[in-house]
């Protein structure tokens, strides 16, 4: 892999992330940008005790371009893009709407290709493999600036969960804080190695569905199972079988293994409604362990957390959505209306052949 970091006219960092070490990224933004001044600001919710971003100038973002006018395909001609050359591999770059900025964290943008039209499950193994290598890039930088505490690298896909650029692409986000969502986790963690006398979780979790019927794949290095109390119509966690807490921790076999798994998983998903349905909505997410301290999680280690990727859809059946309603947006206690052994054997009948 080959990394080549670069500014776009208003002051904003681009990454591009080749395959080949001869290629050569010398082009310039020639657009007449002003220099960034988006800001966000963080206030906690004394009830909740979680955080909220505010980032009133996200609402002037692009918002569904047409495709010749697409900010994330290369830039031809005097049809001028977020990146200045004609091609590329994987492209990172700040966000221009970020949802946190400055002292409140950093946004950025994945490209994962520049083919307007493909889909990550579309994508070979060798570039499904230099997207990993991106992630994992990012995250080491992002952890290291003083400001960031939890690395999160994510994919939205399709309009039904609000994508507004159509361009295969995902996010990181660099939180200044722990997420609620990676807080109760740790908290679990805490809990459980105190009531078994130091034993994980994670790995008593993972060994548990690895000896149920809700795995889906199951390779030499990952594991992939439809979790037993899963909130999602089809919900699949994707685990490393050897527990690490970050992308940056991933042997060379498991990161030679990750796009073979993952590029199958997605492309079941875009098969478990049938052929004549569009490609199915979904959300990847991967859980890192946080970068700051733990001590609020008594006798949890950094290393004892696990990495592993969610990925979800909110189809729950052929046109229809699950849509998250009083009980769900209300109190967070979440009705799944797919059984998670159902989802489980779906995904397993449209294995390719």
């Amino acid at each position: 892999m080959k990394k080549t970091s670069t500014r776009l006219a208003d002051g904003r960092e681009l990454i591009y992330y080749d395959s080949r070490d001869d290629v050569v990224r010398d082009a310039v933004d020639r657009r007449p940008l002003d220099p960034v001044t988006s800001s966000s600001e963080i206030r906690r919710d004394p009830l909740l005790g979680d955080c909220v971003a505010v980032a009133s100038h996200r609402q002037a973002r692009t918002y569904h371009p047409p495709a010749d006018e697409c900010p994330l395909c290369p830039s031809e001609g005097d049809r001028l893009s977020e990146i200045p050359d004609s091609s590329y591999d994987v492209a990172v770059f700040e966000n221009r709407f970020p949802s946190l900025a400055g002292d409140a964290g950093r946004c950025e943008v994945v490209c994962f290709t520049s083919d307007h039209d493909a889909s990550f499950a579309g994508l070979t193994e060798e570039q499904a493999g230099l997207v990993l290598e991106a992630w994992t890039d990012r995250t080491a930088e992002l952890s290291n600036l003083p400001s960031v505490e939890q690395v999160f690298c994510f994919e939205n896909r399709g309009a039904e969960i609000g994508v507004t650029l159509g361009h295969p692409h995902g996010q990181i986000y660099a939180y200044p804080f722990t997420t609620p969502r990676t807080a109760l986790m740790l908290r679990s963690l805490a809990e459980h190695k105190e009531q078994t006398g130091g034993r994980n979780l994670f790995d008593d979790v993972l060994a548990e569905e690895r000896a149920g019927e809700r795995v889906v794949i199951e390779g030499d290095h990952w594991v992939a199972f439809v979790p037993y109390a899963a909130h999602w119509p089809y919900e699949v966690h994707l685990y490393p079988r050897r527990r690490v807490p970050d992308l940056l921790a991933l042997d060379d076999a498991a990161r030679t293994e990750f796009p073979q798994v993952y590029l199958e998983l997605l492309r079941r998903f875009d098969r478990i409604f049938g052929s004549g349905e569009p490609p199915t909505p979904y959300i990847a997410a991967w859980h890192q362990a946080p970068f700051g301290t733990l001590d609020e999680f008594a006798g949890v280690q950094r290393d004892d957390f696990a990495l592993h990727l969610e990925l979800f859809t909110i189809r729950r059946t052929s046109g229809k959505l699950k849509f998250l309603a009083g009980s769900e947006s209300g109190m967070n206690v979440f009705i799944n209306d797919v059984p998670p052994e159902t989802a489980a054997e779906r995904l397993r009948e449209v294995a390719s052949s």
